[in-house]
């Protein structure tokens, strides 16, 4: 069964469905995998097992995943009967009465809902070592942090509990995750996947789902399983020519693909290892034809940019805990969140209403600005796409992000987002891909940002640079990492 788990969820279903293995066995391997390994990872902060093997007898015989385990991130996801706590222990008691729209579109495509995985506190941060849950540690190296917030998901799946975990993206918790993780994250387009029924949008529409996987045409597949609006959504996001399980292998073409190895806005030090990925990409891409030259969208380096986009989360944050406080009967106090929280939250208290449309309306006008440098194909003017590091920081130990020193706390994790936040404030489609390690081993992920709507193209080019380097440095090319054996 180290096979069959080797192997990632289009495999398994096909093994599923071509008689190689019962529709039980997968799960049943997931299972004690993580029963091994979860006692040092700490991915699985919610177990539902005697649930989902009861429930498989009951996915129909051509569902497309049938079979398939998988894990949800404790945060959004909702699975009707289960905890959604998100990181905090405000929502102890917690259980969900539905399935998100997500979670019951996995259900139809036949996966088999194994838990929930763990996220800091509610997904403020990018490393995730929520005090009411504890560290989730990265497989590479226990020491060191998987970030966040998907880091839950994006640990299991790295290690081979399932071949797909869910996961959100407020900031780069897709992306940031994928890259400490040595994964595939993609950052969808906003409006791609909804977040209904119970939201229109998360974190005023800093927010969007995906998944964590280890393979390209993983992602492509459940993005086009996932990717389906709700009655009410606020968002449309640009209709694909045809699935994104089509664009897996197929010719992306000629790019032309903008780099940029240290971060504009100046105040972001150059890390030497995310300058090595990106430029080992960036000789690949030369050796496959593609034009890259040293290039950005102007705005990328706009001051301002982290406050706006902190403006949002911070009264998104504070609207969240009247929420709570609504569902519980009594206010959230600001000694009940962890530190960092605590001056979240106080600053979007803080905020007047005017104080929020103020910087919805320069996001706004930023996203116009950034959207002029990329085109819709290939063009003597315009760009494709831009190739830059995913994690502006070296891959960091736990505990390098502590409230044991707040403030420096959030300047780390806003640098360590610097170049993955803009685009959720955009909300084009965005990839982490696996290119590069350290000399320690440790994962390093490079970022391609596209043009909203444009996870082809996204797919296309991520699906060729796996073809041609075979994702080397991924979890199971050297076989199980050298700690978890």
């Amino acid at each position: 069964m180290d096979e069959v788990l080797s192997l990632d969820a289009v495999g398994q279903a096909e093994a599923v469905r071509n008689g190689v293995v019962s529709p039980r066995e997968p799960a049943e391997a997931a299972i004690a995998r993580i029963e091994a390994l979860d006692g040092e990872l700490n991915a699985v902060i919610h177990r539902r097992f005697e649930q989902a093997l009861a429930e498989i007898d009951d996915i129909p015989e051509d569902a497309l995943f049938r079979g398939v385990p998988i894990l949800l991130k404790d945060m959004g996801w909702e699975s009707a009967g289960d905890p959604c706590g998100s990181g905090s222990k405000i929502l102890d008691g917690v259980v969900a009465d539905h399935d998100s729209h997500g979670t019951a579109a996995l259900r139809r495509a036949g996966f088999v809902i194994l838990g929930r995985t763990n996220v800091p506190e509610l997904g403020t941060t990018i490393t995730t070592e929520p005090l009411a849950f504890g560290p989730t540690r990265n497989p590479y190296d226990p020491a060191y942090s998987v970030g966040g917030s998907s880091g839950g998901s994006a640990a299991a799946v790295a290690v081979g509990m399932v071949p797909v975990g869910t996961a959100s993206d407020g900031g780069g918790s897709i992306r940031i995750p994928a890259s400490m993780c040595g994964l595939v994250g993609l950052k969808p387009t906003r409006g791609r996947v909804s977040h209904g029924p119970s939201l229109a949008e998360s974190w005023g529409g800093l927010s969007t789902t995906g998944v964590l996987t280890r393979t390209v045409r993983d992602t492509a597949a459940l993005l086009d399983l996932l990717s389906e609006m709700m009655p009410g959504d606020p968002y449309a996001a640009p209709a694909w020519r045809r699935p994104l399980a089509e664009e897996v292998g197929a010719d992306p073409g000629r790019l032309r693909i903008g780099l940029v190895t240290v971060h504009p806005r100046g105040d972001v030090p150059e890390d030497t290892e995310a300058t090595a990925a990106v430029t080992r990409t960036a000789e690949l891409l030369d050796s496959l034809g593609h034009e890259v030259v040293p290039a950005h969208p102007e705005a990328l380096g706009d001051p301002e940019f982290p406050m706006y986009h902190g403006a949002l989360i911070s009264a998104n944050v504070a609207a969240e805990l009247e929420t709570v406080a609504a569902w519980r009967g009594r206010p959230v106090e600001l000694a009940e969140l962890e530190p960092h929280n605590r001056l979240v939250a106080d600053a979007g208290r803080s905020m007047t209403a005017t104080d929020y449309l103020a910087a919805l309306r320069l996001l706004n006008g930023y996203r116009r600005r950034m959207a002029r440098w990329w085109t819709a194909g290939s063009g003597t003017t315009g760009f494709d796409l831009l190739l830059t590091p995913t994690l502006a920081v070296a891959p960091f130990p736990l505990g390098w992000i502590s409230d044991d020193e707040v403030y420096l706390a959030l300047e780390r994790a806003g640098l360590g987002a610097a170049f993955t936040a803009p685009f959720n404030s955009t909300g084009q489609p965005a990839i982490s891909l696996p290119v590069h390690r350290t000399a320690e081993g440790l994962p390093v992920g490079v970022q391609f940002v596209a043009a909203a709507g444009r996870e082809d193209l996204l797919v296309r080019i991520a699906a060729q640079i796996e073809a041609s380097v075979s994702f080397e440095h991924g979890p199971f090319k050297h076989g199980p990492f050298r700690h978890f054996r």
